[in-house]
């Protein structure tokens, strides 16, 4: 039976119990009894909510914060890759595979399939026309736009919004330039890792490195390790490069090293398809021929 964990008042038809946001293991009766029980619980709670948190942050994410193309289905690399004007993630082989095969003066967007934007007034409209929908991506973009232009107050309004809807990249934004570079705001390391923690748990291996690195300075290797593995296991390639030094310099086990090594190269594989490895090729002919 579960009981109230200030006045023991057990949780009955007309009583219910609610529980702590933070932890979620004990229940109390009232908010009165919560903030009475405060002092005593205090300690344990801020001990189980950082056990909770390390459970979702050291969880391996199913993909990279880019996810699949919705074309080819295929994992999109964390370097090649590009945004349609219906804000969607497209990886290089289907964007240059959707090039080639049109025949119209103007090109259809390789997911929606309606005329990409090409005039100034028509990419600025289509663009607001994302921003009012608050469209991550476009937030992200905006946000980006107006850092690159010292507009840092905008910058930053835009990239919490973003971050705010789950856009893995504007939580890492927030984090380097602002809280940590202190970019028209104070630096707070605190709010800094909070934010590469968000990024990465969303899947970005950029933020999981950045957290790697960091634990790494303060001596907490085992912790460490386990962001770059994750990172590894995406692809990353300074992730795997820093374990393979890690390894060397004996802070990280055989097995874990090449069970690292095996994920990378696993994830590097399920990026590849014959229309992602036509585009390096085409560009470098083409910059060759020029």
């Amino acid at each position: 039976m579960m009981c109230c964990a200030s006045c023991g008042v057990a949780e009955v038809d007309d009583i219910k119990l609610m529980t702590c946001d933070a932890c979620d293991v004990v229940r109390y009766c009232s908010v009165e009894c919560q903030q009475d029980h405060r002092p005593h619980h205090d300690a344990t709670c801020k001990e189980r909510a950082a056990e909770l948190r390390d459970e979702i942050l050291f969880r391996q994410p199913e993909s990279t914060h880019l996810g699949d193309c919705p074309i080819c289905c295929l994992p999109i690399s964390v370097e090649f890759f590009v945004v349609s004007c219906c804000s969607k993630m497209i990886c290089d082989g289907c964007s240059y595979a959707n090039a080639t095969r049109e025949t119209k003066e103007r090109q259809a967007c390789p997911f929606c399939r309606h005329p990409v934007p090409i005039s100034k007034e028509e990419i600025d409209k289509n663009h607001n026309k994302r921003l009012a929908a608050n469209d991550p991506i476009a937030l992200l973009q905006m946000g980006t736009s107006r850092h690159q232009e010292g507009d840092y107050e905008s910058s930053f309004d835009y990239w919490t919004k973003a971050a705010e809807l789950g856009d893995a990249t504007s939580h890492l934004k927030l984090a380097g330039c602002f809280y940590r570079g202190g970019e028209g705001v104070e630096k707070d390391q605190k709010r800094e890792l909070y934010h590469w923690e968000e990024a990465a748990i969303a899947g970005h291996p950029d933020a999981r490195f950045n957290l790697g690195n960091h634990e790494g300075v303060n001596g907490r290797f085992d912790r460490a390790a386990k962001h770059w593995i994750i990172a590894a296991s995406h692809g990353h390639d300074d992730s795997i490069k820093i374990l393979k030094k890690s390894y060397v310099s004996g802070l990280v086990s055989k097995e874990d090293f090449a069970a690292a090594l095996r994920a990378h190269q696993a994830a590097v594989d399920a990026t590849k398809s014959p229309q992602r490895e036509i585009v390096p090729k085409f560009y470098n002919s083409k910059s060759n021929f020029n």
